[in-house]
């Protein structure tokens, strides 16, 4: 019931034997091998569910060279093209002494080796949340060991969503344990861990202005090699047309950009790769040119959900690692007997006849470079909004085969704007470096203190193991940042001012959506006021459903008494549906859905809360209530319902949730799990499980009126759901509420609250448009709150 059956499949490899006939390898290893790949196998032959499958046998290497592969094109066109601008930005001044190359040299190799290799490619990617990455991955990963949301919506079902797959911190290790209760107890360490996340990744962000300027601005500066009566504000011209055109295409999406990007990737790779016979490098005079050489490290991280570990670590190991240490490498060769082409290393060591090709696979890289951290922004701020750390914009899925690859327009216009604005401002690429390296740090300092978290809540790992890792990553992470800091006013303030502009938002946006959630959760309606309200306004009830939205997952929402005090009128069929996003990418479409009854069996009131993952795609407003009205209709036959009904006519429903030990229940359908009653008085023990009364009443015989009205009433529902659907249409009930600041509120909160918020909530999507929800079929309920 709890956890469905696990279907353990043999994945063989047949081969044939070492002395097997020529005849025979070819029918078995190439003929049979064909057919196998090419029939259904397995899971697919028996329609059995993908994530109930347990498969045994050996890995599937093809698979992982494949993703291998496609990991080219999509994670390292940022940190494969940073060859072409490392050396001017680390020797802007030029080079003092030519035995500082070896210095500068050994810094950047060993900087590859330390920072992505080791930490990112062999400890960071393992700290994955079910296979995604990210700083937001790592903040759901720990908020689903320790209570650290903000947003008090935590249900005991949850914990049963496959995906969850979380054991309990056992009792003896107390250090993880004091980490847990510090974490849950210290509302400073809720906030500052919330903090921490969104920090992290508006730092992303800004790193998707700045990856597109300096990616582009340094390929297209190799021009002035050939063209030298080309003039840097040309150059930068050409450099605005490129990024124009490149988020112009945003809009068609990314679709197969590992299979497009990565032949042209590996390409550069292997020209890169030949300059150690004549390339050069510089001398050491900044740290924060060097940190130029791991940039875009955090998208192997960010990006991991397209691929796994496995492919990530073969990739970088055998083909970037070996492929940019050799252009570093022959740069360094090519300074020493050249330091004075220092500014323009890259193209000055190319021979002649390869320029040409050298330079387009430069500019096609680094526009590809763009693309990914383009495409990582979108889906960055995908997941704030699923978890209420930004406004609402709309989210268009490019692609029907691949969930995660979104366009997002008005950001996409705003990045666009923002790149073209940078890169006709600092013109060169040492000045956009010195901004850059302040993201790469910044980000990375993030993820090592959330990835300490980790290793102590989650990993349990040696504290021993803990303090080195600490020390030694910590001491190479701050030296980055001092260095990148020191050239603040040079260009090193415009992360930090998008960063702080995008953390002040996201913060904003939470702290008011947090403060609402509480204002509903302590104006609850109860159902004995429910029943006073109906009986008090004479309630009619008109035929047709009607879906009412609530960010409440128990209870009922302040604005439906709202409504009935102004309309007393109530669909037939009427439904609380509360969206809710759990700290796990994906929730399977089988367990979307928590449904119960509200108030007594005549009511015809339903609760249904549906869960997504941060990276799931909402559907229409059409495709989502089909499979609501699907689920209610799947609920309506099974025998909860009828129990339900039971329970709702002999006892009230006020036992709190607290003193229960009683696991929460899945129905019998696979589609539809049931969600224990829960009452106002229940509200400060949302994560216990909840009270079940089933085995206390299913026991019962049920007399023959009882089970005469239960099927009249299971049939007139039914009918009014069949019916009012068909004919009029789901009607959705939104409440338009406005939320102001107390009167005693501090100006401060005030300003905050009705000023910031207000403009957000304006000039961003919210209600129907959201959802995506036709006009037509909207019902909006204005009220106030006062926070």
């Amino acid at each position: 019931l709890q956890k469905a059956v696990v279907y353990i499949l043999g994945e063989t490899e047949i081969k044939t034997g070492p002395n097997s006939s020529f005849v025979k390898k070819i029918v078995v290893n190439y003929l049979y091998s064909f057919l196998k790949k090419n029939f259904r196998q397995g899971e697919k032959a028996f329609a059995i569910p993908r994530q109930q499958v347990l498969k045994v046998g050996m890995d599937n290497w093809v698979r992982t060279l494949r993703l291998a592969f496609q990991c080219i094109g999509v994670i390292y066109g940022d940190i494969g093209t940073s060859p072409l601008y490392v050396y001017a930005s680390t020797f802007s001044s030029g080079i003092s002494d030519v035995d500082d190359l070896y210095g500068v040299l050994s810094l950047i190799l060993y900087s590859i080796i330390l920072l992505p290799m080791i930490k990112y490619v062999f400890i960071v990617l393992y700290a994955n949340d079910n296979g995604d990455g990210g700083t937001f991955a790592l903040y759901s990963l720990i908020s689903r060991y320790a209570k650290v949301s903000l947003i008090p919506n935590q249900q005991a079902e949850d914990a049963m969503v496959s995906n969850y797959g979380l054991d309990t911190v056992s009792t003896p290790m107390r250090r993880a344990q004091w980490m847990k209760k510090t974490l849950e107890s210290s509302k400073v360490a809720k906030v500052a861990i919330f903090l921490l996340a969104i920090l992290g990744t508006s730092m992303v962000i800004s790193d998707g202005v700045l990856t597109p300027a300096i990616s582009v601005l340094s390929a297209v500066s190799g021009l002035q090699e050939k063209a030298p009566q080309l003039k840097q504000g040309q150059i930068v011209l050409i450099s605005v047309v490129i990024l124009v055109v490149l988020f112009s295409v945003q809009r068609f999406g990314t679709d197969k950009v590992g299979y497009s990007f990565a032949p042209i990737i590996l390409l550069w790779f292997l020209c890169i790769g030949d300059y150690f016979r004549r390339n050069g490098k510089d001398a050491w005079i900044s740290l924060g040119g060097i940190l130029l050489c791991f940039t875009g490290t955090e998208a192997m991280f960010a990006d991991l959900g397209h691929f796994n570990v496995r492919a990530v670590q073969l990739s970088f190991s055998f083909v970037l690692f070996p492929a940019v240490s050799l252009a570093y490498i022959g740069q360094a060769a090519f300074l020493r007997k050249h330091p004075e082409h220092v500014l323009d290393t890259f193209y000055r060591s190319i021979p002649g006849p390869l320029f040409w090709p050298t330079f387009i696979v430069a500019v096609a890289a680094a526009i590809i470079a763009s693309q990914a951290m383009i495409s990582g922004a979108f889906s960055i701020i995908q997941q704030s909004q699923t978890l209420s750390c930004f406004p609402r914009v709309k989210v268009l899925h490019t692609s029907k085969l691949y969930e995660g690859q979104v366009y997002i327009p008005e950001v996409n216009f705003v990045l666009g704007l923002l790149c073209v604005i940078v890169t006709l401002a600092f013109q060169t690429t040492t000045d956009i470096g010195h901004a850059y390296g302040i993201c790469v740090t910044s980000v990375m300092i993030i993820t090592t203190i959330l990835l300490v978290i980790v290793m102590l809540l989650i990993w349990r790992v040696s504290i021993w193991l803990i303090i080195p890792f600490c020390l030694l990553y910590g001491f190479i992470e701050l030296v980055y940042l001092s260095s990148v800091l020191y050239k603040f006013t040079e260009g090193g303030y415009l992360p930090i001012v998008i960063a702080t502009f995008l953390v002040v938002m996201m913060a904003i946006w939470h702290y008011v959506h947090v403060k609402k959630y509480w204002y509903e959760l302590e104006h609850i309606v109860t159902n004995e006021a429910m029943r006073q309200l109906i009986q008090t306004h004479d309630v009619k009830r008109i035929s047709g459903v009607g879906f009412l939205y609530t960010e409440l997952v128990q209870g009922i929402s302040p604005i439906f008494p709202h409504l009935i005090e102004k309309i007393p009128f109530v669909h037939s069929v009427l439904m609380f549906v509360s969206i809710k996003h759990l700290p796990i990418p994906h929730v399977d479409v089988s367990e979307r859905f928590l449904f119960r009854n509200v108030e007594s069996k005549t009511s015809r009131m339903f609760r249904c809360v549906a869960r997504y993952g941060y990276s799931d795609k909402l559907e229409s407003a059409k495709e989502f209530a089909a499979s609501l009205i699907e689920g209610l209709q799947s609920y309506i036959e099974e025998g909860q319902f009828i129990t339900d009904m039971q329970i709702q006519e002999t006892e009230p429903q006020t036992t709190s949730i607290a003193d229960s030990n009683t696991k929460p229940r899945k129905a019998g359908s696979s589609t539809v799990y049931i969600e224990e009653a829960l009452t106002a008085s229940e509200t400060t023990g949302l994560t216990q499980p909840p009270i079940s009364s089933y085995s206390a009443h299913s026991s019962g015989r049920i007399s023959e009126e009882q089970s005469r009205t239960v099927a009249e009433e299971k049939q007139s529902i039914q009918r009014e759901l069949h019916d009012g659907t068909l004919q009029k249409g789901v009607v959705y009930i939104m409440g338009e509420t406005e939320i102001k600041a107390g009167p005693n509120s501090s100006f401060v909160k005030k300003f905050v609250v009705n000023y910031m918020y207000s403009f957000l909530r304006k000039n961003f999507r919210q209600g129907e448009k959201a959802f995506a929800i036709p006009r037509q079929q909207v019902l909006k309920v204005g009220m106030v709150y006062e926070i």
